[in-house]
Formats: structure tokens, C-alpha cells, sequence
């Protein structure tokens, strides 16, 4: 579904991906995780083309992100993107925030598009509160339309920048239980930025860890929580898994 290959971008003289590699198959959940500034963040940005890249190679489901030729709008719209800080249209209602990009880019007619983000709304537990503006919605709640959003566009594959780092604590759970309900029932493909390691052992297939904008593991789960080969990644799952 997703392939980066000896991908390098810098930020002017900033190297801030370094070589970077990887593949993820169709229904494969990814978590990238790492500490801050480690490239986490701009690789998956790089995945739907948010984020140019100077070197290397990305694909997804055949079609190249750095290509001059391709129409980027129209592969966002089949990656569904979530951000760290919702990015809902404050003027607008849950419902509208939802059905806008249907109505835009699908071209569905208002029915058709008022029906899928119902279906949807009720699909993150928010049944009846479509009617609310984002301000009138706790972060968590937010966060959850954003997530219905997203899947509104019936996308190939799912992109989770952070998505619980701007939330209360009480609120996590909500929305990485949606999280994991997209992995586990609609074999969903994701890659997951996030520093929820007890999400991370549950849900993911593989583990990348980045550093200094370089991948330096890229390994099964299990192995990954059991023995991680690099000496960075063991220092920094003992510093996260102590809190």
C-alpha cells in the first residue's frame, strides 16, 4: 500500500530524514514513535505529499507522491489525514465539518453525504451531536469528528499525526479506543505517529523508531517491547514506559 524508499528531506540545511525506508502493507498498523524532533511527524507528511521531499521515492497504491505529474489533491482525498490539533472548521457544525469535503470532492448530493457522516458519527460514539459547533465539543470529542472526517472520504489508508497529544488525559482513551476499533473491524491501514506505547503493543504490527531523522529500528511489535536491538530505542522505551 505504502512505500518510502531512501527518502531525504531537508528543512534548508536541516537533514531532518535521513535515508529513510520503509513499507507497509494493505490492513498493516503502523506506530512511528521516537523522540521529539526525530523526523516522526514530517515522514508521514511526506506520505500525502503535505511535505515535499528533495531525494527518494514514495508510493501509495501505485501512485508516486514526489511525481511532477501527480495530482495530489485528488490522492489526499483517498488518505485520510488526522492532526494533533483537530483542524475542524470552528464556524462550522460537526455535521458540516463532515459532509464538506463530500460534497466537494465526491461530488455526493447533500442526502447522500448527511447519511454517511450520521453512519459515521455514530461510528465514533458521537450519535446525536452533529448538530454541535467544535466549541461545544470536549477535545476528545473533537478529535473524534476529525477521525470521521477523515473517513468520510473512504480512504485506502489512515495517517494519525500525534492525535492525542493536545488532549486532557481523560479523553485519550475515548479516542484511540475508536482508533483501535478501525484496526481491528475495518482492517483499516494506518501509520500512527504517538507516544501511547500501551497502544502501540495492542494495536500495531510493527514498531518504526526514528531518531535524528534516521529509521533505526523497524521491527515486529513483539520484538520491538521484547528486545530492541539499538541501544537509542532501549533508552527511550525505558525513560516512556516508567510514567
Amino acid at each position: 500500500m505504502i512505500e518510502i524508499k531512501n527518502v531525504n528531506k531537508w528543512f534548508g540545511d536541516f537533514h531532518v530524514l535521513k535515508d529513510a525506508s520503509t513499507t507497509v502493507e494493505k490492513g498493516e498498523v503502523i506506530v512511528v514513535c521516537g523522540p521529539s524532533g526525530s523526523g516522526k511527524s514530517t515522514l508521514i507528511k511526506c506520505v500525502n505529499g503535505l511535505e515535499p521531499f528533495q531525494e527518494g521515492t514514495i508510493t501509495v497504491n501505485g501512485i508516486s507522491v514526489g511525481a511532477s505529474d501527480t495530482n495530489l489533491p485528488a490522492l489526499r482525498s483517498k488518505i485520510g489525514m488526522v492532526f494533533q490539533n483537530f483542524e475542524l472548521f470552528p464556524h462550522m457544525r460537526a455535521m458540516q465539518n463532515i459532509c464538506l469535503s463530500q460534497l466537494k470532492v465526491l461530488g455526493r448530493s447533500p442526502a447522500e453525504a448527511e447519511e454517511r457522516a450520521n453512519t459515521l458519527l455514530d461510528r465514533v460514539g458521537l450519535n446525536g451531536l452533529g448538530y454541535k459547533y467544535p466549541s461545544e465539543l470536549s477535545g476528545g470529542q473533537q478529535q473524534r469528528v476529525a477521525i470521521a472526517r477523515a473517513l468520510a472520504m473512504d480512504p485506502i489508508a489512515m495517517l494519525f499525526d500525534e492525535p492525542t497529544s493536545a488532549l486532557d488525559p481523560e479523553m485519550i482513551n475515548e479516542v484511540l479506543e475508536v482508533m483501535q476499533g478501525l484496526a481491528r473491524d475495518d482492517g483499516m491501514t494506518m501509520m500512527v505517529v504517538t507516544h501511547e506505547m500501551g497502544f502501540a503493543r495492542r494495536v500495531a504490527d510493527r514498531i518504526i523508531f526514528m531518531d535524528e531523522g534516521e529509521i533505526v529500528e523497524d521491527a515486529g511489535t513483539d520484538d520491538f517491547f521484547g528486545t530492541p536491538r539499538s541501544d537509542r530505542a532501549q533508552l527511550f522505551l525505558s525513560k516512556i514506559l516508567e510514567h
